[in-house]
């Protein structure tokens, strides 16, 4: 836990560093190919994100470079992770795409970890927010029926439980579901496609690819939404997601099943991580090293593709009605994002342990 407070100081350091760049960014000839990692495999919703986002960043930049998805999968993105902590060059030619699935071996210590946020700048941090849904022969139309899983085992592709699911498996623990999770995935995608073959029972998206890839199979009657996990609103308060306002929240289906509002360290981990995997959900960073007048460059771009109305136009379409984040307000999240209490880590580590013999 030391180690982790003193890399969460030199991140908020580095990021601070960030804002003493002079203002004037001057366009400053880039790689004409831009290798973006994206430490998952081909289908999840890492992958779609950058996939839309690729060509509006190419659009921006100057020169117009060609950006390139480099699909690095393994351990839950701490492999493809690792390899660019090691080997990116601070010339421009490499970005990194993160998740929650990155962002949380980190805050719990995870031994197979090389990477540190410190040595990077976060350019663009995405929010999202995702979905559960289960397959429509459990008899289940809609969250006012999940009583009907009592009892039922559902098998749950997953990447680890330290990965992008560990609000989601805190959620159906609380919630009383008989999960059996099954790991190894190499990305959400892997997880939706054991889902499609009818392997999975119980499957979840974030935004993007529930969006590009499971809507289809709401309305072709192959998979019921449950529910969302919401997002934060400006006062911590866990609200309806606007991309699905007509799915309840988890707290909502809790609510109704139990007749009170979920409560203890659980839920406290449970918002904890929710707050910490999908507000700072997607992150585009480039090595802290790089040359100032490439980071301005690409910052200046980033900045243009958000206020772009063509991007604004698809990527509520392609991602949700989510704002981007940018500058100080990323390095805040972050910062808030993998600051965890010495209680909260040593539930979180008992918990991990107890249910999934899985030992940080």
């Amino acid at each position: 836990m030391k180690k982790l407070s003193k890399l969460l100081g030199v991140s908020v350091l580095t990021f601070g560093c960030l804002l003493a760049l002079p203002t004037k960014a001057q366009d400053t000839e880039l790689p004409s190919t831009i290798n973006w990692t994206i430490p998952f495999g081909v289908g999840g919703g890492t992958d779609v994100w950058a996939r839309f986002v690729a060509p509006h960043l190419t659009k921006s930049l100057p020169g117009n470079p060609t950006v390139v998805i480099k699909n690095q999968p393994g351990g839950g993105s701490i492999t493809g992770t690792n390899l660019f902590f090691q080997r990116a060059k601070s010339n421009g030619e490499d970005i990194l795409g993160t998740s929650a699935s990155t962002l949380y071996p980190f805050m719990l210590g995870d031994k197979r970890v090389r990477y540190n946020f410190d040595k990077w700048i976060p350019l663009m941090a995405s929010p999202t927010g995702g979905v559960v849904y289960v397959q429509p022969d459990l008899g289940v139309a809609s969250a006012n029926d999940i009583a009907k899983l009592n009892g039922v085992t559902l098998p749950f592709g997953s990447q680890s439980p330290t990965g992008l699911e560990l609000p989601v498996f805190l959620a159906f623990e609380m919630l009383g579901l008989d999960i059996k999770p099954v790991f190894g995935m190499k990305s959400r995608g892997a997880g939706r496609l054991a889902f499609e073959r009818g392997e999975a029972k119980i499957d979840f998206q974030t935004s993007s690819a529930y969006l590009s890839s499971v809507v289809d199979l709401v309305d072709n009657k192959k998979a019921v939404p449950l529910f969302s996990l919401g997002i934060l609103n400006n006062k911590g308060e866990i609200v309806r997601d606007p991309a699905f306002a007509d799915l309840p929240t988890f707290e909502e289906v809790y609510f109704k099943k139990f007749g009170k509002q979920p409560s203890g360290m659980e839920y406290t981990a449970y918002k904890k991580f929710l707050a910490a995997g999908f507000a700072f959900q997607k992150v585009i960073f480039i090595p802290a090293d790089t040359p100032n007048d490439i980071i301005q460059t690409y910052q200046k771009a980033v900045k243009q593709m958000l206020q772009d109305p063509a991007f604004i136009k698809d990527s509520e379409i392609q991602v949700g009605p989510y704002e981007n984040i940018v500058g100080i307000d990323a390095a805040q999240y972050l910062s808030d994002a993998i600051t965890v209490s010495p209680e909260l880590y040593t539930w979180i580590s008992d918990w991990l342990k107890t249910k999934f013999d899985y030992k940080l």
